[in-house]
């Protein structure tokens, strides 16, 4: 079986740099203001070796990534 992970976005640590969206694509966006948000699929997806680079890349560690 796939390997899952969970992903979570601290909202109140977040400052918009958009690393994440530079990073990953097809796991994060940025919302209308400018913040990082995940798209749609990505919460509960299969693993995506770009996101845990994502959040590594996140200069106020503000992603955190668990595999199941």
């Amino acid at each position: 079986m796939p390997t899952t992970q969970h992903i979570s976005i601290d909202t109140e640590r977040c400052i918009g740099s958009g690393q994440c969206a530079l990073t990953a694509p097809k796991t994060f966006t940025q919302d209308d203001d400018g913040f990082s948000a995940l798209l749609p699929h990505a919460e509960d997806a299969p693993a995506d070796p770009l996101a845990r680079e994502a959040a590594r890349a996140c200069p106020v560690q503000a992603i955190t990534v668990a595999e199941d």
